[in-house]
Parts: structure tokens; sequence; C-alpha cells
């Protein structure tokens, strides 16, 4: 059997966003995920165990995408996808939910399909 798909979602403060993302995808057999911030006064900060950890990171804005490579300039990334959405919904907001489902599920199935 493959091992689960270790993914990690990024927003600034791990408040809103990533959390929710982080809870959708919570029981899902073929994940393992996390969630992070990227603001020093993030509620769980990103580390670089975080980011050996992942395989893929999904992160809500390009400027998450631009923080990480500057602050982690040193480290192998793991890939690093932008779902562009904006820091406008509370945390397990139905219309985030959505978003995120509609967005996330097909990504995720595409990763999960065997390579030939």
């Amino acid at each position: 059997m493959n091992p689960r798909l270790r993914i990690l979602f990024i927003c600034a403060m791990n408040l809103k966003r990533s959390p929710t993302a982080e809870r959708l995808y919570c029981n899902d057999a073929r994940l393992e995920v996390r969630s992070a911030g990227v603001r020093p006064a993030a509620k769980r900060r990103v580390s670089e165990n975080d980011l050996r950890w992942a395989d893929i990171v999904f992160v809500m804005e390009r400027e998450h995408k631009r923080w990480l490579r500057e602050q982690f300039a040193g480290l192998e990334l793991p890939r690093i996808e932008v779902l562009d959405i904006p820091d406008e919904y509370e945390y397990m907001d139905s219309n985030l939910q959505e978003i995120l489902r509609l967005t996330l599920d097909p990504e995720i199935n595409a990763l999960m399909r065997p390579v030939t």
C-alpha cells in the first residue's frame, strides 16, 4: 500500500483558511494534513520540519509562496501550489469550504493517481 500523501496548508495567521482546509481533509484516509501560518504571531507558525515533512504545500496567497522561498532559501522545498483564496472568510465558513473543496479535490485526486 502506498504511504499517505502529506499535505501542508498555509495561510497568514493559521486561524481561518489553512485550519479550515486541514479540518476538511483530516479524515481522508489517503492523506496526512497539517496547517500553519507565515506571520510571527500565527497560531502555529510554519517550520523547517513542516516543510521537510510535506509532499506538497498549498498556500492561500502568492505572497505566502514568496515568503516561504525567501525564509527557507537554503532548503529543498516541496512543490508549492497557490490557491488564490483571499483572507475574507471565517473559520469553517461554508463558502470557504466550498471553494477549498472545488479547488483541492481535483488537485488531490490527480496527485493520488498511480503513475504508469
